[in-house]
């Protein structure tokens, strides 16, 4: 096939070209006027590539050297295709201008006509960039992070190459929002980016994934090291203080990173090992890094079929209750129980409480299971023989999800207990996040007529001004106190001391906790402490052995009880 003529020539025109007239030549010198005149850059070409006409837009266009290759290489497909009509490819000649050439076979040659769509094309690069970016910080979004990860996966079977994910989440940027307002979690967001963007090579990808959770699509050949100090990098720039309208702020960032093609080739679960190495760092004690490691993914399967065994739980109500004694240290008498949750899974062991509390928090199951304890544990109670007081244990949850009174008022009213027979148990944790909001549900409940303690008192950070704020009934002092490292010294010593003074001060009962031997037992009663619980006395009885542990009480009174063989231990809601 003959190369086509990429020179302007002057129109000819098959017909006759007279100048003016009415019938086929007045017809065809309009139709040439016409197409002159047109902005539209038009030609016919015969079937050997010899130029039959074309007009002035073409003939400008034709001078550009890309537009003419361009043309040839089209020219030829539309021959050798003989069944397509036309064909469209958009051809940029430089300076943002992009041209749409179409061309459609004549009976005798082929019709070529190039449009302008340059603005067409910017509105549409600007359509797809901003769907692949993030509004808030400018950064792409997680479209944009799919299909650069996809290219990369589709790559490595040809081009193998080190790369990594990381994926980043930020450390106390909740509170930032929920104490300063939205307006300021926007602007540090849109800081933390610039902070991201800073540690960057030129070939990283970085996306927003939406709230304060980042990715960063990293190749490089020096992998995993590579990856190992960007990730230290993130951690150490993310963590350093802030100043954000006019506010000094400190939060903190953890990183999961997983390897391409090591860890996986499959776009998807590389960013769901990145996730899982992520949530490690999280439990590590955040502001810091972890790689994937297969394990990870092990123990994700085992909790998801754990969290579907939790949910089937408590429709099948595989939960029970057992009841550790508390005793008064001046009258060797039990003066109430508390209760703590056991989960006895279908086909399995016990669950131990530090196994599936945590996860029934992380996935909204608390408050219905806190429900069934409170109801369980005062229907039980307003069974026993004497006006025994019951502990129950309330997450933070409880408290935020505002129906803890309601539940408290149904579950006396159907049980018939007494308000001042029960007790409710919290952590400092409890007030952390809402102080005040928790101060008014913990007075509320005092009105009631319940009775409120503060559990593992001294492992928080602001113990004495909650003291303050809310008159506890009753201190129960970690059992960390009591044995363990912190108990064998005097710095041990001297706090369990402080909290029993300061208990008899405020009025209030100083209870200790995990009491195992009869050494601890003396040095808590040297200390000053009031009641004492742990398994020197008993472990946590089931319903059907509490009559006999009261009626055995009763009559024996100058004798504590001894502990049982029942091995079920711990603490739990």
């Amino acid at each position: 096939m003959s190369a086509i003529e990429t020179s302007p020539v002057p129109i000819e025109l098959a017909m006759n070209t007279a100048p003016s007239g009415s019938g086929p030549v007045g017809q065809a010198s309009l139709a040439e006027e016409a197409l002159r005149r047109l902005n539209r850059a038009v030609a016919v070409y015969s079937r050997d590539g010899a130029v039959q006409f074309s007009n002035g837009a073409f003939d400008a266009l034709l001078r550009q050297p890309a537009f003419a290759s361009g043309l040839a290489a089209l020219f030829e497909r539309t021959l050798a295709l003989h069944s397509v009509r036309s064909e469209d490819t958009p051809l940029s000649l430089g300076e943002r201008r992009v041209y749409q050439i179409e061309t459609v076979p004549l009976s005798h040659g082929v019709l070529v006509t190039a449009s302008d769509v340059s603005a067409e094309m910017a509105e549409r690069k600007r359509v797809n960039d901003e769907a692949r970016t993030d509004p808030l910080t400018g950064l792409g979004n997680r479209l944009l992070l799919r299909e650069q990860l996809a290219e990369l996966m589709s790559d490595l079977t040809l081009h193998p190459s080190a790369a990594a994910v990381l994926t980043i989440d930020l450390d106390r940027f909740k509170a930032v929002n929920d104490t300063l307002g939205h307006p300021v979690g926007d602007a540090l967001l849109r800081v933390v980016a610039d902070r991201i963007r800073s540690q960057l090579g030129r070939g990283d990808v970085v996306a927003r994934l939406g709230g304060d959770e980042f990715a960063i699509l990293q190749v490089d050949p020096q992998q995993p090291k590579a990856a190992e100090s960007l990730a230290a990098r993130l951690v150490d720039l993310l963590g350093r203080s802030y100043i954000v309208d006019g506010n000094l702020l400190n939060i903190g960032a953890s990183v999961g990173v997983a390897l391409l093609p090591g860890d996986c080739a499959d776009g998807d679960q590389i960013l769901k090992y990145a996730d899982l190495a992520l949530y490690r760092a999280k439990s590590a004690g955040r502001g810091t890094y972890r790689f994937f490691e297969m394990a990870m993914d092990e123990e994700m399967q085992a909790r998801h079929t754990m969290e579907i065994d939790l949910r089937r739980a408590l429709a099948l109500r595989e939960f029970s209750l057992v009841y550790q004694p508390q005793v008064n240290l001046d009258t060797s008498r039990i003066t109430g129980f508390e209760a703590l949750l056991r989960w006895h899974r279908a086909g399995g062991a016990t669950v131990a409480p530090s196994d599936f509390i945590p996860l029934a928090e992380e996935i909204g199951l608390i408050n219905p299971i806190g429900e069934w304890v409170i109801r369980n544990a005062c229907r039980e109670a307003a069974g026993w023989s004497e006006p025994l007081t019951i502990a129950v244990n309330v997450s933070a949850s409880q408290f935020a999800s505002a129906t803890l009174i309601g539940t408290v008022v149904s579950a006396l009213a159907e049980s018939g207990l007494a308000p001042e027979r029960l007790e409710l148990e919290i952590t400092e944790s409890v007030l952390m996040d809402d102080t005040q909001s928790v101060i008014d549900i913990l007075h509320s409940l005092r009105q009631l007529g319940v009775r409120v303690s503060m559990d593992d008192f001294g492992t928080g950070y602001s113990s004495l001004s909650y003291l303050r704020r809310f008159p506890f009934d009753k201190i129960k002092i970690d059992q960390s106190f009591i044995r363990g490292h912190e108990a064998e010294g005097p710095g041990g010593s001297a706090i369990v001391q402080a909290i029993a003074a300061l208990g008899r001060s405020l009025g209030m009962t100083t209870t200790a906790e995990g009491v195992e031997t009869e050494q601890q037992l003396s040095r808590v009663a040297a200390y000053g402490c009031t009641d004492v619980q742990g398994f020197l006395f008993s472990r946590p009885l089931p319903p059907d052995k509490i009559a006999d542990v009261i009626l055995n009480n009763r009559a024996q009174p100058s004798e504590p009880p001894r502990k049982t063989n029942d091995t079920q231990g711990g603490d739990s809601l």
